[in-house]
């Protein structure tokens, strides 16, 4: 049904729950079976997929309130079943929903249905400058810097390093050289004058490298993986993360991830440990991870 202009001149909306039913059509065991504890929930559809894909610390009540909302009623019809998977806490439901979303792409999940890389300044040995790069890119001899939803921030990152240390944008591949004056900006009195041989290409390189090494931090502040200890629900489990990627949980004497592969950083993950992780919140293990196996460390 849509709006409509009534006589007097005002917008008549539809009522949502004129047309909605409640779903006796759904599964009522997958119902009965949902816990009151946290977890990931997915509404699975006739064709067996997911058409929508949630978190909450009570699946019962989070998934109950759903039936209840008469806005929701086209996915609601397009729903056969609920199947759920616990989690020890919130950390877990929340990095376990996004990668479920970006894996099965459920056609009601409206966020998070894009795995969303992550940029860094790449520092290759010898270079005299750093490059904009995937945060996910590994090269024997690169260092990682910094770390940038976008390509686009990550330059100006850079050109806000070089504003601040009297770097020269010349020499980083942010600006042309002018004739024999130098770059634009040393022209302005903000470069310390590496285009004109003011400060040697060496005396340059070691300026930049310490400007750079406020930024390693944000890379990754571990050796290697670690694993994040959640309790919770009855249920221990550790999350194993590596440079801001999400590699598996593990729960009771399981060793091995049920995913393997390169590790994928997307910014989604990194918003959601980025600052308990930073801010030493959680208890960690050290560990190290090969082909899927985990091996804790200590």
């Amino acid at each position: 049904m849509r709006s409509r202009v009534s006589s007097i001149g005002l917008i008549v909306r539809p009522n949502p729950a004129s047309g909605y039913c409640y779903p006796d059509h759904i599964d009522r065991a997958s119902l009965d079976a949902l816990p009151r504890e946290p977890g990931v929930y997915l509404f699975v559809g006739h064709d067996g997929e997911p058409v929508y894909i949630g978190k909450s610390v009570c699946l019962r009540s989070r998934v109950l309130s759903h039936l209840r909302t008469p806005e929701e009623a086209a996915m609601l019809r397009d729903t056969a079943r609920i199947d759920f998977v616990r989690t020890a806490g919130d950390i877990g439901a929340l990095l376990l929903e996004s990668r479920l979303i970006k894996q099965m792409q459920p056609p009601y999940n409206a966020l998070l249905r894009m795995v969303r890389d992550t940029y860094a300044l790449g520092l290759d040995a010898g270079a005299a400058a750093p490059a904009v790069c995937s945060s996910g890119t590994r090269r024997p001899g690169r260092q990682l810097f910094g770390l940038f939803g976008s390509r686009a921030s990550a330059e100006e990152a850079l050109r806000a390093l070089a504003r601040r240390h009297g770097l020269c944008p010349a020499l980083l591949g942010l600006e042309a050289m002018v004739c024999k004056r130098g770059c634009f900006s040393r022209q302005l009195g903000r470069c310390n004058g590496a285009c004109i041989g003011a400060e040697t290409a060496e005396q340059h390189a070691a300026r930049l490298r310490a400007a750079l090494a406020g930024m390693q931090e944000a890379v990754w502040p571990f050796a290697g993986a670690v694993g994040i200890v959640e309790r919770g629900a009855g249920m221990r489990q550790v999350h194993v993360v590596d440079r801001w990627a999400y590699l598996g949980s593990l729960e009771g004497r399981r060793r091995r991830l049920a995913r393997s592969g390169p590790p994928l950083v997307d910014i989604d993950t990194y918003k959601i440990l980025a600052a308990p992780l930073l801010g030493g919140s959680f208890e960690l293990v050290q560990c190290t991870v090969q082909d899927g196996l985990v091996t804790f460390v200590g």
